[in-house]
Order: structure tokens, then C-alpha cells, then sequence
């Protein structure tokens, strides 16, 4: 047994170094994550919240199950009992294992439907958003906000700046303020997509000729990114998301300067979090 304590050890060590790259990061994914990225809306808290109560519950079933099964294997083996007993029926036994998947189904039907009415009714948004699914890339507009529309491609490996992630950051950003209800319209121009935030606990399907909607609200300023989740074609593992958080007032100057910059040229300004980084770029 001695033997085995260090690669024990060694494992837990591993696993507890795993956990905690799980959750360093708050934009995208990392190396060796182990879990969802930390959640940053009310949604993906709830669904965390969630995932959390039902591990319990798979790992004592699991660990029931495993006692069980070594417990038959060692009573009932045919050296430790010659002589099998003839019982067909026991009515405690049967009752009981009626009754608890029951009660297990009802402890989790109740926070799946509490979490599901929270995904599905949209309250009262401040900022509506529409995204729409192209092979290969996405067309965003703002219909509360002079209804401008641009398109975001994924930035391909040779252009892409120090500290831009390989496959996820794009040439224009979603922008939008931090603890504000944002709805999303999702729709499709081609085939079904799918517009997908791990961060924002958000997955909607973009279907042509139909609008879905979903909603976040951010709690933090800063970068996240997703991609689309429906297989869409041959370039499907091109089309990423780059939602870009900021403060109100950083987000009501940046709405302003891209309705005029699109009324002008078609074009709209870079993210005022780009901008803080090309300014703190120039001052070093």
C-alpha cells in the first residue's frame, strides 16, 4: 500500500491543479479545464448552480450502486453461499425502489423547471441585439440604436494580435453594457446555426426564415468569447463570437460614434475596449 501513497498523492495533486485552471479563466476556454467557465449572467449562475446539485446526486448513486454490487459479489459469491435462497419477491424492497427514483425525479424536476422558465422568459430588455447566422460568419445590427449592421469574421492565425485567442477573436465585436438586460434575435440567412456564450449560460439555435430569442445580463466588464454550436457546413469551426462587456457610458459613446461612422462610410468604430488597448499600447 505504500507503494501507491505518491502516485495517490500525485493524482490528487493533478486533479486539484486541473480544477484551478478550470476556473482562472473568465472569457474562454483553458488549458486542462476542467468544468463551465465562471459564470458572469444569472443564467449560467443558476445552471452551475445546477450542474453542481446533480453531481451530488450522480455520485451517490454511483457509490450506491458500486456498495451494492461488491456486497452481492462477496455474500452471494457460490463459496460464501452454497446454497442460494429460492425468494423471488420482496415488497419492501420493490417499494422502495419505486418510490426513491421518484422522489429523486420530482428533487430535480423542481430547479430544472425553475432554471428553464429563467432561459425562456426574456424580461423587459433594455438593448435589443439580432444575430444572424451566415456560412461562415455572423451579421450583427441594432435595432434600438439606429438599426446599423455589420458582419464579424473570425481573424485567421497570421493577423492575429498578441493576446488574441487562435479561433475565437474576430475583426468587429459585439459591444455591449455591463449590467444591462440584453435581448438577442437569432436567426439564420442560410443553413441552422447556432449563437452560443458559454460565459452567459446562452445556446439558441439560428434557424432560417425564423427568429428565436434569448437574453443575458452581464456582470462584468471584459472579453468573452463562443462559437457557433450547429454543424453548418465545412467551416463551421470558423465562425466564433467575441462579445465585447463595457460600462454604459463607454457603450452610449460607442453606440453614438457607430451610427454615424455607418451612416457616413458603412463602417462602424472599434470597441472602446480595443481602443483602451491601442492607447495603453502607445503609452508603453
Amino acid at each position: 500500500m505504500a507503494t501507491y501513497l505518491p502516485k495517490i498523492f500525485m493524482g490528487l495533486a493533478f486533479l486539484a491543479a486541473m480544477i484551478v485552471a478550470g476556473t482562472a479563466g473568465a472569457a474562454q476556454p483553458e488549458p486542462w479545464q476542467m468544468g463551465f467557465q465562471p459564470a458572469v449572467t444569472p443564467v449560467m449562475e443558476s445552471i452551475n448552480s445546477f450542474h453542481n446539485f446533480l453531481l451530488w446526486i450522480i455520485t451517490a448513486i454511483t457509490l450506491f450502486v458500486l456498495a451494492l454490487l461488491l456486497y452481492c459479489m462477496v455474500r452471494f459469491n457460490a463459496k460464501s453461499n452454497p446454497n442460494p435462497s429460492k425468494t423471488s419477491h420482496n415488497t419492501m424492497i420493490e417499494v422502495i425502489w419505486t418510490v426513491a427514483p421518484v422522489l429523486l425525479l420530482v428533487a430535480i424536476a423542481i430547479p430544472s423547471f425553475r432554471l428553464l422558465y429563467l432561459e425562456a422568459v426574456v424580461p423587459e430588455s433594455e438593448l435589443t441585439i439580432k444575430a444572424t447566422g451566415y456560412q461562415w460568419y455572423w451579421g450583427y445590427s441594432y435595432p434600438d440604436n439606429g438599426d446599423f449592421e455589420y458582419f464579424a469574421n473570425m481573424i485567421e492565425e497570421p493577423d492575429l494580435a498578441p493576446g488574441q485567442p487562435r479561433l475565437l477573436a474576430t475583426d468587429t465585436k459585439v459591444v455591449v453594457p455591463v449590467d444591462t438586460n440584453v435581448r438577442v434575435i437569432v436567426t439564420a440567412a442560410d443553413v441552422i446555426h447556432n449563437w452560443a456564450m458559454p460565459a452567459f449560460g446562452v445556446k439558441m439555435d439560428a434557424v432560417p426564415g425564423r427568429l428565436n430569442e434569448t437574453w443575458f445580463n452581464a456582470s462584468e466588464t471584459g472579453i468573452y468569447y463562443g462559437q457557433c454550436s450547429e454543424l453548418c457546413g465545412v467551416r463551421h469551426a470558423f465562425m466564433p463570437i467575441e462579445v465585447h462587456v463595457v460600462e454604459k457610458d463607454d457603450f452610449n459613446a460607442w453606440v453614438a460614434s457607430a451610427e454615424e461612422e455607418y451612416a457616413l462610410n458603412g463602417t462602424i468604430p472599434d470597441s472602446p475596449l480595443d481602443q483602451q488597448t491601442l492607447l495603453a499600447d502607445a503609452r508603453n
